[in-house]
C-alpha cells in the first residue's frame, strides 16, 4: 500500500515533517500576535513563549511577571504583551490601566478567565472561577454572609482555636525546639476554617495528620502532573480542556470534601442544627434562597422564594472558603513572623500595641480589640505587599476593548495578567521596596501613592469577598503569638529566603523555622 509514492516509510516521514513544519509555522505566526497588534513584546521562544524559566521551575510565575514588568517599564512602556506558551497575555504596567481593567471598564473584564468544569469537576464551580451572570448572581447571594456583623458572629470560634496554638508554642519554647511555623499556622487556620465553614472540629493542632489537614495540604502539593495541568490550563483553549474533561481537583480530594460537606448538610438539616458559622449561612441559601438573621435553615412553610443553591454549588463555595481561608492566612502570618523575627524593633512596637489594646478589654481577645489594632493592620498590609499570596491576577476580555489613549483593540477572549508582585515592589510607589516597613501604609504615604498599586485582595467588583475575615484571622493569630512569645529566626531557616517555584501561593522554599521564647 502506498500513500504518495511507492515507499511507505518515505511517505510517513514526509507527512510527519509536513505536520511539524505546519505546527512550527503556526507557532511562529502566533508569536507575532503582539507585534501585529502594535503592543510592545519581548522575545518569545518557540513552544515556551516567554515563560521558559517558569516551565523549567527556575522561578515562580510572580517572579517571571516581575521580570516582564521590569523590562517593559525600563523602556517607558505603559503596557506590554507576553506569551504563556502560544497563548498571548496582555500585561498592564501603568496603574491607571490596571484601574481601567479592574474597575472603570469592569464590564469588559468581568471574568478571571480561570478554567473550571462544574460537571466533571464540581468543586471548581466556586465564586472565584464563575463567570458572567452566574458569578454576579452568586456574588449577590454570598455578599450578606461576609458582612461585619456575620464575621463578628464567627469571632469566638477564632478566639477558641488560639488555645491549641498556645499549647504547641509552649512545647516549642520549653524544649528549645525550632518551630515549623508554616505547618503550625496551617493547622491553626485549618481548625478555624474547618469549624467555621463545616462546623467540624478538625483537631489538626493536636493531630498533624488529621484528615482535613491532610487533604487541605494535598490541594497545594504540586507534583509533575499538577504542573503539567497548570501549563495546559494557562496555554490551551478551555473548550479543548472541557472536551477532554480535564479535572484540576485531585479525585481523592474531591471525594473527601464532597463526602464531608454532604454528611454535614444532611446531619444539620435532619436535626435542625444551628451554629453561628458559614455553613449555616450556606444552608439558608440552599433551602431558603437568602441569608436571614435567625437560626432557621428553612422558613416555616419550607418555601424557597429565590433560586437556591444546589448541593454542588454549596459544596464548591464551602471548598473555596476553606482553601482560601486556611492557606492564604497561614502564609500571610508566616511571612509576617519571618519579618518580625528579623526586625525586632517592629516586633516590639507591635507587641506594645497588642498589650495596650488588650488591657482596655480585660486582657481578652475580642472583636472590638482587633479593630483597634492600627499598627497591626499596617504590619499585615506590609506583609501582603512584599509577599502577596497571589502574585499575579488574571482577567479575560469578555468584549472587544480599546486600550485607553490608544487605537489598539483587545479582542474578546484576550487574557490579561496583572503583575501584582511587580507593582508591590516598584520603587516608584514604595521607597526602598525590599525593606519591611509598616510605615509604607501610614495615612500620609497611602494618600501620596497612586491607587491600584496594592492588590493582595484584588480590587473593583471582583475584590476578594472574604478579605475582612482573612484580615481578622491573621490579626487573631499574630496577637495570640506575640502577646505570649518573643520570636527569633532559627538557624534552621535557609537564607537567603527563596520562593518555592513549585507552589501556586507565595511560599518560602524549605519553609520558615522560628525560635520561640515564652514571655512572663
Amino acid at each position: 500500500m502506498s500513500l504518495i509514492t511507492d515507499n511507505l516509510t518515505f511517505d510517513l516521514v514526509a507527512i510527519l515533517a509536513t505536520i511539524l513544519v505546519g505546527i512550527i509555522v503556526y507557532f511562529k505566526w502566533q508569536l507575532s500576535y503582539w507585534d501585529r497588534l502594535g503592543v510592545p513584546s519581548l522575545n518569545p521562544v518557540l513552544f515556551f513563549g516567554d515563560i521558559k524559566d517558569f516551565i523549567l521551575a527556575k522561578c515562580t510565575l510572580g517572579e517571571q511577571f516581575k521580570e516582564f514588568y521590569g523590562k517593559f517599564k525600563s523602556k517607558g512602556y505603559k503596557h506590554g504583551g507576553i506569551f504563556l506558551g502560544p497563548k498571548p497575555f496582555y500585561v498592564p504596567i501603568d496603574p491607571e490601566l490596571v484601574k481601567h481593567i479592574m474597575q472603570k471598564d469592569f464590564q469588559h473584564f468581568v471574568n478571571h478567565g480561570n478554567y473550571f468544569d462544574e460537571d466533571a469537576d464540581p468543586l471548581s464551580g466556586h465564586l472565584f472561577n464563575l463567570e458572567d451572570a452566574k458569578w454576579k448572581n452568586m456574588r449577590i447571594k454570598l455578599t450578606p454572609t461576609f458582612t461585619s456583623g456575620k464575621i463578628k458572629m464567627m469571632f469566638q470560634t477564632l478566639a477558641d482555636c488560639t488555645r491549641g496554638l498556645k499549647e504547641i508554642m509552649d512545647h516549642s519554647a520549653l524544649n528549645h525546639a525550632p518551630a515549623d511555623i508554616k505547618d503550625i499556622l496551617g493547622r491553626f487556620t485549618t481548625d478555624i476554617i474547618g469549624s467555621v465553614a463545616f462546623g467540624i472540629e478538625c483537631n489538626s493542632l493536636k493531630d498533624p495528620d488529621a484528615e482535613f489537614r491532610k487533604y487541605g495540604r494535598k490541594v497545594f502539593e504540586v507534583g509533575f502532573i499538577d504542573r503539567l495541568k497548570t501549563i495546559c490550563i494557562l496555554s490551551l483553549p478551555h473548550p479543548v480542556l472541557r472536551f477532554f474533561k480535564l479535572k484540576f481537583t485531585k479525585s481523592d480530594v474531591e471525594k473527601f470534601f464532597m463526602s464531608a460537606i454532604r454528611d454535614t448538610v444532611n446531619y444539620r438539616e435532619k436535626n435542625n442544627i444551628y451554629r453561628k458559622d458559614f455553613m449555616h449561612l450556606l444552608l439558608q441559601l440552599k433551602n431558603r434562597g437568602f441569608v436571614a438573621d435567625d437560626g432557621k435553615v428553612t422558613d416555616e412553610k419550607e418555601n424557597v422564594k429565590e433560586k437556591a443553591l444546589t448541593l454542588n454549588e454549596l459544596s464548591a463555595q464551602a471548598f473555596v472558603f476553606f482553601l482560601a481561608g486556611f492557606e492564604t492566612s497561614s502564609t500571610t502570618m508566616t511571612w509576617a513572623l519571618y519579618e518580625l523575627a528579623t526586625n525586632q524593633d517592629v516586633q516590639e512596637k507591635l507587641r506594645n500595641e497588642i498589650n495596650n489594646v488588650l488591657s482596655r478589654h480585660d486582657n481578652k481577645l475580642t472583636y472590638e480589640a482587633m479593630m483597634e489594632m492600627t499598627y497591626m493592620e499596617k504590619v499585615i498590609h506590609e506583609t501582603l505587599r512584599k509577599y502577596p499570596p497571589l502574585p499575579i491576577l488574571t482577567r479575560k476580555c469578555n468584549k472587544d476593548y480599546t486600550i485607553p489613549n490608544t487605537s489598539i483593540k483587545l479582542s474578546r477572549g484576550t487574557a490579561v495578567g496583572i503583575p501584582v508582585l511587580a507593582l508591590h515592589t516598584d520603587p516608584e510607589y514604595y521607597s526602598n521596596p525590599e525593606k519591611f516597613d509598616p510605615e509604607h501604609f501610614s495615612e500620609e504615604n497611602v494618600k501620596t501613592r497612586p491607587g491600584f498599586t496594592w492588590l493582595p485582595f484584588g480590587d473593583g467588583p471582583r475584590v476578594c469577598i472574604g478579605l475582612r475575615f482573612g484580615m481578622l484571622q491573621s490579626k487573631v493569630g499574630l496577637t495570640a503569638l506575640l502577646k505570649n512569645y518573643k520570636i527569633k529566626l532559627s538557624k534552621k531557616t535557609e537564607l537567603p529566603i527563596k520562593l518555592d517555584p513549585k507552589s501556586f501561593i507565595t511560599t518560602a522554599k524549605g519553609g520558615i523555622w522560628l525560635d520561640v521564647e515564652k514571655l512572663d
